[in-house]
């Protein structure tokens, strides 16, 4: 055999060797490994927790508008306060005038200032369901809320006033806030988390607001939060599709 067949065979068998059997499942190598290692459990991120211009512009937005009209409830004059107020309200007499005008300019307010419960559920929970769904969605989930339970509380209160089971001073109850679209978000985004979450969220907020309720301070607005909570609980196959065709869905 000439020389130069001995090294060609020798080649071959190394390169052979250097190959997997046949039939044996490739294992992983140090790079596949090293990914592994890396990937791991995803660490929590509780900066996600709070709106960001370019990752939740609808909420951070949202959310600057409700702190310039806290403070100018705080700081401005008692009188211009609440004329403003006044002319924001979704009483039954502001809604048979301008209904579209003043559902809007009701929600630009938060109902005790930035002292409220609801400013903390807001920040978190919008900033959440804009994450999973994006901004435009979760606007249509905070106006459903809001429009739909204000039209369904009050109403009853001018078929009340009509049919004399109300006195005519019902027509103007003062009515304004970011609250019933707040409640109906929190049964929106429940729908989009893991079951135990979601049952564990429904349960205490609806205790607590099952506690206002027999308080009997405020029925018709707790009714409100009940109804507005339901409303979101209902959007869950639409916020679940909407979820999945998210670019920004989690």
């Amino acid at each position: 055999m000439e020389p130069g067949g001995v090294i060609a065979e020798a080649d071959e068998a190394v390169a052979v060797g250097s190959r997997p059997l046949d039939g044996i499942p490739a294992q992983p190598g140090p790079s596949a490994l090293e990914t592994v290692r890396r990937t791991g459990p995803r660490r929590p991120r509780p900066w996600l927790l709070l709106p960001t211009p370019t990752g939740t512009p609808f909420t951070f937005g949202y959310a600057v508008v409700l702190v310039a009209t806290s403070l100018f409830m705080e700081f401005a004059p008692p009188a211009t306060v609440s004329a403003a107020l006044r002319g924001s309200s979704t009483d039954v007499t502001h809604l048979a005038q301008s209904p579209v005008l003043v559902l809007l300019a009701s929600a630009l307010w938060i109902a005790g200032g930035l002292t409220s419960p609801f400013v903390l559920a807001f920040v978190v929970v919008l900033t959440a369901l804009e994450r999973r769904i994006g901004g435009l969605r979760t606007a249509a989930v905070f106006l459903l809320g809001h429009v739909l339970a204000t039209l369904a509380t009050e109403v009853p209160v001018g078929l009340s006033v009509a049919a004399g089971h109300l006195p005519d001073t019902s027509l103007h109850r003062l009515d304004y806030g970011i609250s019933f679209g707040v409640a109906a978000s929190i049964g929106a985004l429940a729908g989009l988390l893991t079951p135990w979450l979601r049952w564990l969220m429904l349960a205490v907020f609806t205790a607590t607001l099952l506690q206002d309720l027999i308080a009997f301070t405020d029925p018709i607005s707790n009714w409100g939060h009940l109804l507005a909570l339901t409303i979101g609980v209902a959007t869950w196959p639409v916020v679940r599709r909407w979820r999945l065709s998210s670019p920004s869905g989690d």
